[in-house]
């Protein structure tokens, strides 16, 4: 499976935002006091709700992705609306992206901007893996980049660090880390600043520089 080349030549030419979304593992202590656990599980569904209550969302970015010591990096843009989704990885000193857009009803999915053309897929996760060898869980990732859990699978794990916010979860069998996270503003709450999901042979970095909150 060919990887695309924009990608390989956004590794290097992107080294900035590799560097932007590289950081260390989790590294302060998980909460363990039961009431103040109990406080930060509270929290995290009432910002769960506020956050369910608007399905229109967008944010820009840096992403890095490695799969078997493949991958890449670049400038990524999410808009989400409602169920359907349109993701654009660019590179911006090679001028060549790519695009994925889809719905987490329906599944279908179409990559635009490889070579050969289009390709579409009833799946996003198989269709990348097909065609670029990346390990995604693109349905999972719509809920996950918002530091909440997929709520169509079970939680393995959660953990909250000191001050209450989201540090760990892990669902079908990746791991996610929450390393820094954008303050509360008004109304919206902590919204994820960079997070890490890996799991065994896959990484996916992602660094947000701005979310856009569609009002309810």
């Amino acid at each position: 499976m060919k990887v695309p080349g924009f990608l390989l030549a956004g590794l290097a030419a992107l080294s900035m935002a590799g560097c932007a979304t590289r950081g260390p593992a989790v590294d302060s202590p998980a909460l363990s006091d039961p009431e103040a656990l109990a406080a930060a599980q509270a929290a995290q569904a009432t910002r769960a709700a506020w956050l369910a209550s608007r399905p229109d969302w967008s944010f820009a970015g840096r992403v890095a992705v490695n799969a078997n010591g493949k991958g890449g990096s670049g400038r990524i843009d999410w808009q989400q609306t409602g169920t359907g989704y349109q993701v654009a990885l660019s590179a911006p000193v090679t001028r060549q992206s790519w695009r994925l857009g889809g719905d987490l009803q329906t599944r279908a999915a179409r990559l635009d901007g490889l070579e050969g053309g289009p390709r579409e897929g009833a799946d996003a996760d198989r269709l990348l893996r097909e065609a670029t060898g990346w390990d995604i869980p693109v349905a999972s990732m719509v809920h996950w980049a918002r530091g909440v859990a997929d709520p169509s699978a079970s939680v393995d794990g959660v953990e909250y660090d000191t001050d209450g916010r989201l540090r760990t979860l892990t669902q079908q069998g990746w791991r996610v880390d929450y390393l820094d996270w954008f303050p509360a503003e008004g109304a919206q709450p902590v919204m994820p600043r960079r997070m890490e999901a890996r799991r065994q042979g896959a990484t996916v970095k992602v660094a947000v520089d701005q979310w856009q909150l569609a009002p309810q």
